[in-house]
Parts: structure tokens; C-alpha cells; sequence
């Protein structure tokens, strides 16, 4: 058992160590998910798809996680934390390596969507436990959460312009070959990796409760999916089901019809979960974990932050390379002001963290991001030139790193040791979800982008939108947590 409380010097080398690891592999997750925007127009042709396949493939990738996040972090606590890190290497790895040699976009959606998928969903939540059974001190503790935290961010700002010149220097299909790479490397460097002993009681694995939230939330990401093709209010076009038209041109669109069967299966999850605790039995999540509202309202922090991040990446990328005809490097470095700025901020987390509330941190940062969202319009309009992106973006990604570590700390404070496992699968699955929902419900307006801004402009609208409802949730986080002492 490695942990720093009353460890000799050796122990404590030993932990940190397994910092490094843990950090580089939430930074490949990270990565994937926002590298593959500015290689949209390259895979398409390659593949003779479209931008909405495209599209689909990475929503895909994100809900998979989102969807197994919670039953892979209940895993760690049968399995134990070190076993699921280094199996969900293993699965990514081969995932990233089939989508490498992918010759059309069902292996690719196999790959990358699915394998990578499930693996990110077994290697995160370790990384987050194991933060924080090593570290007993809460300052040491909160600075090594903000080292992941950071990875995270650095790896969605920086995925775009390294992804853009991998892609224009050789292939987009080397960028996954190098996540194989990187893979293999934190494998061989994770080997080591000690952690407590886990109890000798270990929980039974809730199956039901598993199948149930996954499928919630793939209905409810699958009906957003639906509004590129079919419009928001009303089907602009039937929607046919095995030759059977199942929603005539003008009624309600199907976007409407997926998302309710989903609300219906998420409300089923949580009341089986309620009555299998009740019972006295494990469920997949306890329902305590949603009866705090600074928690809750963290975690609504967490969904919105991604959510705008890869929603604006994803509509800037498609804009970029439909409209303006930019190269997938060309992409990359015009999103870079983002990279710097979230990377600024990243570095500054831990020094701010000491000075203000993480409540303080998030405020300002979806402050900051709108502020950001706002320049992009307002210099931009719906026929942007190619200066007027900077100030905004810097801005942005400004905003984005202040408040990604803030809002991981307020939610995973909120509670108990205890309860770390299964909190860490929860905000891992909240913030999954908001990337997932941020490409579906950006990229619905800006998937089948034509020349010119119209889409572009709506879309980005859209956006800020979200961040404004993210600066309004921050406002309402409570001075006090609910157990009386001070909110940070």
C-alpha cells in the first residue's frame, strides 16, 4: 500500500511516479476526441464518406464512454484500480490501431468509436482513484487533480493543431498509429503502479443497472444525432424504419421521439438503482451521489465546459475546411490562440486555486469563455476573416483551463473517500457527455455546411448559449457546501 499520510520518502517517490502515467493517459483520451475535427475533410475523402459520418463517428466516440464511464469505474472496485488502468490500455491501443488500417467507416466506427471508446471508459476513472488513494493530504491531492485535469485540457486544446500536422505531414492514420505508441509507452510505464489492497468483500457488478443508464444515454445522444437530417421542430423529410414510414415530412422530428425513449430509460436506471439500495444491495451508482447540490451543480459545470469546448472546436473545424477549403494544418493552427490560452491558464491553475474559491474559478472562467464566444461574433459575423478568430479564441480557451480543474475539485471534495469511486465514474461520464452532446448538437447545424457563415454563425450562437447556462449554474453554486464548510 502506497499512500504520502506518515510515508517514508521512498513511498512517496513511489506515488508520484504514478502521476506521470496516469496524466499522459487522460491526455490521449483527451486528444482523440478532438484531434479528428481538423482531419474531418481528409477522412471523408479517404474513406469515401461524408462530414456527417464523420460527425457520427467521433458523437459516438464520446457517448461510448459517457455511456460506460459509471459501470467502468464500478469495476475498479472488483477488479481492482491497476488492472482496469492497464486493460483499458489495451483495449485503446488495439482500437487505435485497427482504425489505423480502417479502410471505411464501419472498421473505423469499430476502432475508434467503440474500442477506444471502451477503453477510455476503463482507464479514466482509475486515474482519478488513484489520485486519490495515494495521495492522503488534501493540498498534495487537489495539486496532482489538477494535473490530470490539466492533461485533459491541454489534450482537447492541443489535439487540433497536433492532429492538423501529423495529418498534412503524413496521414491522418499516423495520428492513430502514434496513439498505439504513446499507449504501449504508459502501459510499460504503469506496470509499477501500487495501490491499496482492495476488501476482501468485493461488490457484485450491477448488470441491469449498467445496460439501463448506457442505453439512456445512447437514445439520447442518437436522437440530437437525428436533428442534422431531420430538423428540431419538425421532420424536414420521413423518417423510415425498415421501409416503414414511422414519422410523415411535418410531424414531430425524431429527434423528440429518441430522446423521450431515453428520459424513459434513464428515469427506469434510477429507480431500479433506488430499490436495488434499498434492498441493502450495490447498486451501479447510489442516488446520494445526486443529493448535493454543490456536487450537482459542479457536475452541470463539468457537461457544459466540454460541451462548449468541443461543440466550438467542432463547428470552427467544419467551417474552416467546408467553406474556406483549409487544409487540416492550416485548421490546427488557426485554432491554436485556444491552445495557448488554455494552456496559460492550465499552468496557472494550481497558484489561482490557492488564492480564490474553486466557486470564484468557475465563475469567471464561463465568464471568460462567453466573453470569448461573444468576440468570435461579434468580429466574426457569418463571413469571418481569418484575424478576427484570434481574440476570441485565446479568450476562450483562457475561460476553458481557469475553471477544468476548479470544477473537478468542488465535485470530487463534495464528498468522502469513500465515495470517490464512484463520484470519479459519474464526472467522468457528466463530462463525456458534454463533449458528445457538444459535437451532436453543434455539428447538427453545421455538418452539411454550404459555402458561406450562416450555419457557422447559428451554430456558434448555439454555443454560447450553453456557456452562458453554464456562468448561471456557476452563480448559483452555494457559499457553503451542504455539510457547512466553506465551498471551495
Amino acid at each position: 500500500m502506497t499512500r504520502t499520510g506518515g510515508a517514508g520518502a521512498a513511498a512517496v517517490a513511489t506515488a508520484r511516479k504514478a502521476v506521470l502515467p496516469l496524466a499522459l493517459a487522460q491526455f490521449v483520451a483527451s486528444y482523440a476526441a478532438s484531434n479528428m475535427n481538423v482531419a474531418i475533410s481528409s477522412i471523408a475523402t479517404d474513406l469515401d464518406t461524408t462530414v456527417t459520418g464523420i460527425q457520427t463517428t467521433i458523437t459516438l466516440f464520446t457517448l461510448t464512454m459517457a455511456a460506460l464511464m459509471i459501470p467502468g469505474s464500478k469495476l475498479t472496485d472488483i477488479w481492482g484500480r491497476r488492472f482496469c488502468f492497464l486493460l483499458g490500455l489495451v483495449v485503446y491501443g488495439a482500437g487505435a490501431l485497427l482504425a489505423t488500417f480502417a479502410q471505411g467507416l464501419p472498421l473505423l466506427m469499430i476502432g475508434y468509436s467503440l474500442l477506444e471508446g471502451v477503453g477510455s471508459a476503463l482507464l479514466i476513472p482509475p486515474i482519478y482513484i488513484l489520485i486519490t488513494v495515494l495521495f492522503d493530504d488534501r493540498t498534495t491531492r487537489a495539486k496532482y487533480f489538477g494535473v490530470v485535469s490539466g492533461a485533459a485540457g491541454i489534450g482537447s486544446a492541443a489535439g487540433p493543431l497536433v492532429g492538423g500536422l501529423i495529418t498534412s505531414a503524413v496521414s491522418w492514420r499516423a495520428s492513430f498509429l502514434l496513439q498505439v505508441l504513446i499507449v504501449a509507452a504508459i502501459a510499460w510505464m504503469g506496470r509499477g503502479i501500487a495501490e491499496p489492497p482492495l476488501p476482501s468483500h468485493r461488490p457484485s457488478f450491477d448488470g441491469i443497472g449498467a445496460v439501463l443508464s448506457a442505453l439512456g444515454l445512447f437514445f439520447v445522444v442518437f436522437g440530437v444525432l437525428q436533428s442534422g437530417a431531420y430538423g428540431w421542430g419538425r421532420a424536414t423529410q420521413d423518417y423510415v424504419i425498415g421501409g416503414a414510414v414511422i414519422i410523415h415530412q411535418g410531424g414531430i422530428s425524431p429527434v423528440w421521439l429518441y430522446v423521450a425513449i431515453g428520459a424513459v430509460i434513464l428515469a427506469l436506471f434510477f429507480a431500479f438503482v433506488w430499490m436495488r439500495e434499498r434492498k441493502g444491495r450495490v447498486p451501479l451508482v447510489s442516488v446520494r451521489l445526486f443529493a448535493n447540490l454543490t456536487s450537482n451543480l459542479g457536475l452541470l459545470t463539468q457537461n457544459l465546459q466540454w460541451l462548449v469546448l468541443q461543440g466550438a472546436f467542432f463547428v470552427i473545424s467544419v467551417y474552416l475546411q467546408q467553406a474556406r477549403g483549409f487544409s487540416a494544418i492550416e485548421t490546427g493552427l488557426l485554432l491554436m490562440p485556444a491552445t495557448v490560452g488554455l494552456l496559460l491558464s492550465s499552468a496557472a491553475a494550481p497558484r489561482m486555486a490557492r488564492r480564490h474559491t474553486q466557486r470564484r474559478l468557475i465563475r469567471f472562467g464561463f465568464f471568460l469563455t462567453a466573453l470569448g464566444l461573444g468576440l468570435l461574433l461579434a468580429l466574426g459575423g457569418t463571413r469571418p476573416s481569418l484575424w478576427s478568430f484570434l481574440p476570441g479564441l485565446f479568450v476562450m480557451g483562457l475561460g476553458v483551463g481557469i475553471m477544468l480543474t476548479a470544477s473537478v475539485n468542488l465535485v470530487q471534495s463534495a464528498w468522502p473517500e469513500s465515495e470517490q469511486g464512484d463520484i470519479s465514474g459519474v464526472s467522468r461520464s457528466v463530462s463525456n457527455l458534454g463533449s458528445s452532446l457538444g459535437v451532436a448538437i453543434a455539428g447538427s447545424l453545421v455538418a452539411g455546411a454550404v459555402p458561406g457563415g450562416g450555419q457557422y454563425f447559428w451554430a456558434l450562437v448555439m454555443v454560447s448559449g450553453f456557456a452562458l447556462v453554464g456562468w448561471v449554474a456557476a452563480l448559483l453554486i452555494p457559499t457553503t457546501r451542504q455539510n457547512g464548510r466553506p465551498a471551495r
